[in-house]
């Protein structure tokens, strides 16, 4: 089967195929014109369609070329030919397609598409604390605004942040934004790690290898622990895999923590039955429909509400009105493309999901 077709037809047949064990046939069918416009005008504007893990499995199982996580995306972001980028994600992946490949057009199906990370820090916040820590290198998360990256020394995902710690060779480190993330990658770096932002009266003299910064995911700070001890008590099979922005005690009480792209790729290879994918909730939609024989326990509910606004309707709306360009000022933009191609520098090329007949 065509897997991007161009009528409504094979357009509904395509998703009762892919999605039909997790979304209602009423609701596809209400959705397969709009996946059949999407391709016509795909091939009217010469456009790629990228989609993160997290978006919704009526769109994530259709329209995209590829699809992926941020740093799989951003490879691709940087290699494509088309004339236009579709971005369906949030602002801060589609500045880092435009910091990669400035001579596209890209486009964000949103107006905003927000993020609670990249909204807790400015690239100020970064300079005050270069003149605090001098000599210190700072790692930015990808989850970051493109003036952010801008500022920083090498960019990290949570695929890679360990890596990209140990490949400076420094004792001493920032790493920005997220504190969860920053404590997770302390453990597994072997470094300690302060947040000043979090307790301002850390003495002076106090050991610290990391310094963190005190943004949260919006989303992976609600799970606790308590929803694994739930879940292992109904189901003491099941397998609990979590993103590096949990809590870390949520993490340590997982039995898999990796980035998505990595969770997808456990779950395909793992004989078990049963998992708990405490992140993003549509993500495990998508896992199960791809993995119909195994079950994604419902217990995770918390959708988030950035990437909730990327929908079907709106990338039609983006590729026909060719609207919400997101473009990065050029002086921020070279600066921040030395910082995200210093960490694809470092990391060896992955096989991408892409999408295809």
């Amino acid at each position: 089967m065509n897997q991007h077709p161009t009528n409504a037809a094979d357009a509904l047949a395509l998703m009762k195929e892919k999605v039909g064990s997790v979304i209602p046939e009423f609701e596809l069918e209400a959705k397969a014109e709009l996946v059949a416009e999407i391709e016509r005008l795909k091939i009217e504007r010469n456009a790629i369609i990228l989609g993160h893990n997290y978006m919704e499995p009526a769109l994530f199982h259709t329209v995209p070329d590829f699809v992926g996580d941020s740093l799989e995306l951003s490879r691709i972001a940087a290699e494509a030919e088309q004339d236009v980028i579709v971005f369906c994600g949030v602002r801060f992946m589609a500045e880092t397609a435009n910091i990669l490949n400035p001579n596209k057009t890209t486009l964000i199906p949103a107006r905003k598409a927000g993020c609670s990370l990249a909204e807790s820090i400015t690239a100020q916040d970064v300079r005050d604390l270069r003149k605090k820590y001098p000599g210190v290198p700072v790692v930015t998360y990808i989850n970051t605004y493109a003036d952010v990256k801008a500022e920083c020394d090498i960019c990290c995902t949570s695929g890679n942040a360990n890596e990209v710690v140990e490949s400076l060779g420094s004792e001493t480190v920032i790493f920005l934004p997220d504190e969860f993330l920053a404590k997770n990658v302390a453990r597994e770096t072997g470094k300690h790690i302060i947040v000043p932002t979090r307790d301002p009266k850390v003495s002076a003299d106090v050991d610290y290898q990391m310094i963190g910064w005190h943004g949260r995911c919006e989303v992976h700070e609600k799970f606790t622990v308590a929803d694994i001890a739930a879940a292992r008590e109904s189901y003491p099979d099941v397998i609990v895999l979590t993103h590096p922005e949990c809590p870390p005690d949520v993490v340590e009480a997982s039995d898999f923590s990796a980035s998505t792209t990595a969770m997808v790729r456990f779950v395909q290879a793992s004989p078990a039955k049963h998992f708990l994918i405490l992140t993003e909730c549509s993500m495990a939609d998508n896992i199960a429909a791809e993995n119909p024989e195994k079950e994604m326990l419902r217990m995770c509910s918390i959708r988030c509400p950035h990437m909730n606004e990327i929908t079907l309707e709106e990338t039609r709306d983006a590729l026909r009105d060719m609207r919400y360009i997101v473009e990065v000022p050029e002086p921020i933009r070279t600066r921040a493309r030395r910082s995200v191609e210093r960490m694809l520098e470092i990391m060896p090329k992955r096989q991408v999901h892409a999408v295809t007949d």
